[in-house]
């Protein structure tokens, strides 16, 4: 299922890692997945009951395949 954000607060938000860019909906490998991508780093933060989680330690990075940061460290 896609996420519906409102296109204004989808403007709003970015990333929360020190290059703070804009985020886009969907993963890279899915875009109707309930997550949001960085359009810089390419982490993955997920969308849950439709609030997205931008936390570094629930974000994946682009090749984890379901791990979070805090896993790889």
């Amino acid at each position: 299922m896609a996420i519906t954000l409102d296109p204004q607060l989808l403007e709003i938000l970015a990333c929360p890692s020190p290059d703070h860019a804009p985020l886009r909906p969907g993963a890279p490998d899915d875009p109707e997945a309930d997550a949001l991508t960085c359009t810089e780093c390419g982490r993955v933060y997920p969308v849950r009951d439709g609030i997205p989680v931008l936390l570094l330690d629930e974000a994946t990075l682009p090749g984890d395949h379901g791990t979070s940061d805090a896993d790889s460290a």
